[in-house]
């Protein structure tokens, strides 16, 4: 046939090969590259792990200065050595005191304190209840207690003291002391008697709140 020309047929399958000498330097580039990207990886590991290692000691860090100040300021526990503090707190009780409520407010009429008396810092810790403010001028008479002259009612007061101790006489308590007594008050270890004494506003060392004792009188202290 004129004109007839004869395809030419190509190889579909034909893979041009290249030179060894530039495919050894490819598979040299790759191996490169992908060195590269793996110490790339393995730094941003190194830096996440630094950055989580420093996030957990801050919070190590957050955890034990709140458990310090928390255990410092208001879980210092203090031991009731005798009966004074009957039925509130038991003999051999344990008690937690609150050591920074009186740094923004002043000790109150019923309040339960720990204190060393007369300062001395060899003698062991009291647990007493406030009575008396400064000030005031005090008075157990007749059973009763009397401040400036009127009687005081307190769920937490007796009508009947059988021993007034010092107090049988009108007592002025000074501007910086309060005037304590026991819930029992047939212990005579508290303002009544002259080894006690009004108790000082420094010698105060905080307010007892809690008792942690399992038994009845587990709970905040009223």
């Amino acid at each position: 046939m004129a004109g007839w020309r004869r395809k030419r047929r190509y190889r579909t399958d034909y893979v041009p090969q290249l030179p060894e000498r530039f495919r050894r330097k490819h598979r040299q580039n790759q191996t490169h590259t992908l060195s590269r990207r793996l110490e790339a990886v393995r730094r941003w590991r190194r830096q996440i792990d630094l950055k989580q290692v420093a996030v957990w000691a801050f919070q190590i860090a957050v955890v034990v200065l709140i458990a310090f100040v928390c255990v410092w300021y208001f879980g210092v526990r203090v031991k009731c050595l005798d009966n004074s503090m009957n039925p509130q707190i038991r003999n051999q009780q344990s008690v937690l005191v609150n050591r920074v409520v009186y740094n923004t407010t002043r000790p109150k009429r019923g309040d339960i304190i720990v204190f060393k008396p007369r300062g001395n810092e060899k003698d062991r810790y009291y647990i007493r209840r406030i009575v008396g403010m400064p000030g005031e001028k005090l008075q157990i008479k007749d059973g009763s207690f009397y401040v400036n002259g009127k009687k005081l009612k307190a769920r937490y007061i007796s009508n009947s003291v059988a021993d007034p101790g010092m107090a049988s006489d009108e007592i002025s308590i000074a501007n910086d002391s309060y005037f304590v007594m026991s819930d029992n008050q047939y212990n005579m270890e508290d303002s009544r008697s002259s080894n006690i004494g009004n108790v000082k506003r420094s010698s105060v060392l905080g307010k007892a709140w809690f008792v942690p004792s399992i038994s009845r009188q587990f709970g905040f202290i009223k």
